[in-house]
């Protein structure tokens, strides 16, 4: 087994020279403060300060439930969300059920609530939140939308990452990540691609996020964003030198390029009928391990893989269409023997 099929636990930092494929695990949180500035939210308590309140987990709660006095199970350190419906339920309450409710579910260590279509809370709740230091806010956004909006963008932004060793270019919209030893050509390969009007999204370390049971999403750290080195030249600036319709922000893994030295004792697969994979995050992802030697165009090379890639997910694999070309011609040419 080799380095990059290797899947680190939450709890192990795994490390590498630089001519190798390294990793490292990162747990993302997020904070109250950004998400209030992403979301546009508009703070019900100046006065609870959310500067040190983290998120950690990309799931969202509508407290309906906990309303009617059920809070077995509930997820306290979720983001709170509270609509329509639980708003007017809230507010159909007599004065000592909502001072209990109020009391016992402010009482848990939430993170914030967030009432939806610019629905404010009254002031008994209000209050309570403020003594238990939970930060209300309100939106104008519909419930529905909102929940989706929130997940969606906290999924991204919380899903398990690893930084690894590679160059990740978007190739006729297929992402690719070169990987392979220092100084074998993967940032000239992505020049040359640039050149030939694809997209860098990240050059030397490329950061990968498994935003689905599916999907994994490489983007580039933000001290390296748009740059590229270049032995013997040094830092260049893609975006600066070629335009902002050479870059992109973020690009789905769809495709693994592994280049390596040229092993005259080794066999290379020349056809493809059987797929290679790479796992990254418990995620297979395709991957082809291509030698390298003088003279060998190599942004050919995965513009080609891209594109062979893509025409595979379409329902063509062209591998197979020349399988089944000999097979048939040597049943023709058998079933000819026969005849004579």
């Amino acid at each position: 087994m080799t380095n990059d099929t290797l899947t680190p636990s939450p709890s192990v930092k795994m490390y590498a020279t630089r001519d190798t494929l390294w990793r490292y695990f990162v747990m993302a949180t997020l904070s109250l403060k950004t998400i209030t500035e992403k979301m546009e939210l508009t703070s019900l308590t100046p006065e609870v300060d959310i500067s040190g309140i983290k998120i950690h987990q990309p799931d969202v709660n509508r407290i309906a439930l906990q309303m009617a006095g059920y809070f077995e199970h509930f997820e306290a350190t979720r983001l709170q969300i509270i609509g329509y419906v639980e708003y007017t339920y809230m507010e159909s309450l007599d004065k000592k059920t909502q001072k209990e409710i109020f009391e016992k579910l402010l009482s848990y260590p939430i993170p914030c609530i967030v009432f939806c279509r610019d629905l404010k809370p009254n002031k008994l709740f209000t209050e309570t939140a403020i003594k238990n230091n939970v930060p209300l806010f309100v939106t104008p956004k519909a419930t529905s939308a909102f929940t989706a909006e929130i997940i969606r963008w906290m999924n991204v932004k919380l899903a398990p990452c690893i930084s690894v060793h590679g160059v990740l270019v978007d190739v006729y919209g297929e992402g690719v990540l070169i990987t392979g030893e220092s100084g074998i050509g993967k940032s000239e390969a992505a020049l040359e691609l640039i050149k030939r009007g694809h997209r860098l999204v990240t050059d030397d370390v490329v950061e990968i996020r498994k935003v689905s049971d599916a999907s994994l999403v490489g983007t580039a750290p933000d001290i390296t964003k748009h740059f590229i080195e270049l032995r013997g030249i040094g830092i260049i600036d893609v975006k600066a030198l070629f335009g902002a319709s050479c870059v992109r922000e973020t690009q789905n893994i769809d495709l693994v390029i592994r280049l390596e030295d040229w092993d005259k004792d080794k066999e290379y697969d020349r056809l493809g009928l059987d797929e290679e994979y790479t796992e990254f995050l418990g995620i297979r992802v395709v991957c082809h391990n291509i030698p390298i030697r003088p003279g060998r165009n190599l942004a050919i090379i995965c513009e080609s893989a891209a594109v062979n890639h893509r025409q595979k997910k379409m329902g063509y694999n062209a591998a197979q269409e020349l399988y089944k070309r000999v097979q048939e011609n040597l049943t023709k040419k058998r079933d000819d023997e026969e005849e004579d």
